[in-house]
């Protein structure tokens, strides 16, 4: 495994903005498209994770095959853990892989909080991957250097319709000028994300959420509304895989928030 790294600049703990590192030039050929997306249903939590790391598995031996590399950013969390885990029995060119963190905890290296500590009991322990880790024991916001794009971002659904680390009223959610941002304290730990422009540049974007508490989220994402952070994706190839539970499209919206 090979992992970035390079001198250490610490945060200020009691920031009231999101901190940020500068995006590179904008292509002026790039232009709007409206997001789409493209739903997986599967019986349960471990199918899902199943049928989710096969998908991932044919877009990275795709990348490699045209690009001669492929470069993935993936999120955290327990349901992630088990398509890692299937993902690390499949037939990959790991040996041609580039793997990104989508966002980070700011905690101690080993922590339990920590998205890498999963990571790598899930993954990295057993693949030998080129790792480009976020930096976060003390925080940088210089490196990793992330790639122009992303052949794959994975991404989850909070139960309060946050994705990445880009959580309800936090400033990172209005940064679009810059890649990475340094939120405020969310659930006890501030956390470092990367921002909109760089989920909506991937070429793919792969969805992965379980369980009836994340059903009216699913339909508000879908949906582009703007008034849950997942909903404020506009990558023109999503692809969402659900389990039975949380494919229900008859499931309530939350109280106060907007159909």
């Amino acid at each position: 495994m090979r992992a970035t790294s390079g001198p250490a600049e610490a945060a200020e703990p009691q920031a009231r903005r999101a901190t940020c590192v500068e995006l590179a030039p904008k292509r002026r050929n790039v232009r709007q498209v409206k997001a789409h997306s493209e739903r997986h249903v599967a019986s349960d939590p471990n199918q899902t994770a199943v049928e989710a790391a096969r998908f991932l598995a044919s877009e990275i031996v795709h990348a490699v095959a045209k690009r001669g590399e492929a470069r993935i950013a993936v999120s955290g969390g327990s349901t992630p853990g088990f398509m890692f885990t299937e993902l690390r029995h499949l037939d990959v060119p790991w040996d041609a892989v580039h793997l990104y963190q989508v966002d980070e905890r700011v905690a101690p290296d080993g922590d339990p909080d920590r998205n890498l500590t999963g990571l790598r009991a899930a993954l990295l322990d057993h693949v030998a991957v080129h790792t480009h880790l976020l930096q976060v024991d003390p925080v940088r916001l210089d490196a990793p250097t992330l790639p122009d794009s992303f052949d794959v971002i994975h991404l989850g659904l909070g139960d309060d319709g946050h994705t990445a680390s880009l959580v309800p009223d936090d400033p990172a959610l209005d940064v679009t000028d810059h890649r990475l941002a340094l939120t405020n304290v969310y659930k006890g730990r501030r956390r470092v994300t990367v921002t909109y422009p760089v989920l909506n540049s991937a070429r793919t974007v792969l969805w992965l959420a379980c369980g009836a508490n994340k059903a009216p989220f699913v339909v508000r994402a879908t949906a582009g509304d703007r008034g849950i952070p997942a909903g404020r994706v506009e990558n023109p190839n999503q692809h969402w895989f659900l389990d039975n539970a949380a494919a229900a499209a008859d499931s309530p919206i939350p109280q106060g928030a907007t159909p």
